[in-house]
């Protein structure tokens, strides 16, 4: 197997839906009641509002904590790049983001509150992989076979950085960038969404077209 292969799996709006409630429920099964709920952007946006929703819990606010790129592209490190607006010395705080890997995002937004005096602080996701360092006090699903998730909010993200990828600087044909694809990273693209990733790389000037075939720039 090409050493850049690897499985990924689609995950949809109503998975991703049914996780989050699920992930609500194991929250409001035990004692803990946050005053303030976090979410990591960009993952834990979608999860959670979700939360909050069954929570019956209106105050909810974020951080960015960068550490993947699209496709699976990794940064050397876990950093927070836009802090909390507001206070939350003592105050109870529940994290959210979408999925545990390594565990790095998580230790560092738990570093990032506890930083700033908060009083109890726990992290909840919808998707736990046993590959993370950080085991998460609450979480929906666990994931025991490594996989890469792509979650319906930033499925066509991924989409075009997996597709970048599979592209050479020899030509290929719609097919062939399919074949690739799907032999590479287990990702099935119907034709619609194959166009409207190709337009973007396109538009993106990382690939080019000629004659009905495609390759890297």
């Amino acid at each position: 197997m090409n050493p850049r292969s690897f499985p990924c799996q689609l995950i949809s709006w109503d998975e991703a839906y049914q996780l989050s409630r699920m992930l609500a429920r194991a929250i409001k099964s035990s004692s803990f009641r946050p005053d303030l709920v976090i979410a990591i952007g960009r993952g834990g946006f979608v999860p959670a509002r979700i939360v909050c929703d069954f929570l019956l819990h209106s105050l909810l606010t974020s951080i960015k904590i960068e550490h993947w790129d699209i496709a699976a592209c990794k940064r050397p490190e876990a950093a927070v790049r836009f802090p909390l607006a507001v206070d939350v010395q003592d105050q109870s705080i529940l994290i959210i983001d979408d999925v545990t890997d390594t565990g790095d995002t998580l230790r560092a937004a738990l570093n990032y509150v506890k930083s700033l005096e908060a009083g109890e602080t726990k992290t909840g996701v919808m998707q736990h992989k046993t590959t993370s360092s950080v085991v998460p006090d609450f979480y929906a699903d666990v994931i025991m076979d490594w996989r890469w998730i792509i979650y319906p909010w930033a499925a066509h993200e991924d989409l075009v950085g997996f597709t970048e990828k599979v592209l050479s600087v020899e030509l290929a044909t719609r097919e062939q960038i399919r074949a690739r694809l799907k032999e590479q990273y287990t990702l099935v693209l119907d034709e619609n969404c194959l166009t409207e990733v190709l337009d973007d790389l396109m538009e993106m000037k990382k690939a080019e077209k000629i004659q009905e075939k495609y390759r890297k720039i």
